[in-house]
């Protein structure tokens, strides 16, 4: 006979488990969610978080690069010096801007619309005011040359860049006779840009909104160079318009 010794616990059977410790009620195992793309096997399982779709980047900025005014500026190719004012900076010009080659001179400062540093940004605005101003019946000829250097200042989607190159276009429609004509042909390189900034109005409530003042108010600019092409682009310039921002609304018919 096998004796038990005092104090020793009675032996278990050998196909006992050991008891679990039961979880209180309510307390649920979270599961880790894991993160996938859409239209994807991973997508269609249980506990998986779908991606959404990335932005387009339809407003984002696009950088710059250096341009062909930054580098004629530096060489010093263009007659021009900085003059100081009591009413603010202006360009004092070494000739007279009525015998300037605009086949050559024009593209060159419409390409300098992409600056945004002092002093390119303004020797570039103030050049082409000074010689839209000066220019009458040199202008026409020289419109398919500006064509590209406008597209690519529009498509830096800089509002600085734009509200410039928006003046720019009100002042070149109104500066000789036929040019609001000879651009409608060139609508669908100028206008596609225009279309998505055209509903950026700033929604200050009760508020006062200074933009407007300074015409720095990128929608409402937009509507008043779509106005000013339809006025000086003859008859077709509406249906052209109306093509590319279907949200366009006539200021002569209506």
């Amino acid at each position: 006979m096998v004796v038990e010794k005092a104090g020793s616990s009675p032996s278990k059977p050998s196909g006992d488990r050991c008891p679990q410790q039961q979880e209180p009620l309510g307390h649920v195992k979270k599961t880790k969610q894991q993160v996938s793309d859409g239209f994807t096997v991973k997508a269609m399982m249980k506990n998986t978080l779908v991606r959404g779709p990335p932005l387009a980047g339809a407003f984002k900025e696009r950088p710059t690069k250096p341009t062909a005014f930054r580098k004629f500026y530096e060489r010093g190719d263009f007659p021009i010096a900085l003059e100081h004012d009591t009413k603010g900076n202006k360009i004092a010009w070494k000739v007279e801007i009525e015998k300037l080659d605009y086949h050559y001179y024009l593209p060159l400062f419409f390409d300098g619309l992409c600056e945004m540093t002092f002093p390119y940004e303004f020797f570039a605005r103030q050049g082409i005011h000074d010689m839209l101003e000066h220019g009458g019946n040199k202008i026409l000829p020289v419109i398919p040359q500006l064509i590209i250097p406008i597209k690519n200042a529009l498509s830096l989607r800089n509002r600085q860049v734009i509200c410039i190159t928006l003046k720019v276009l009100q002042h070149l429609v109104m500066s000789a006779d036929m040019v609001g004509e000879a651009l409608v042909p060139y609508y669908r390189q100028i206008l596609p840009v225009l279309n998505i900034f055209k509903n950026m109005n700033v929604n200050s409530g009760d508020g006062i909104d200074y933009s407007q003042q300074k015409r720095e108010n990128v929608g409402d600019l937009i509507q008043e160079t779509l106005e000013a092409f339809e006025r000086c682009g003859g008859e077709t310039a509406y249906i052209n318009i109306k093509y590319m921002i279907p949200t366009y609304q006539s200021c002569i018919l209506n």
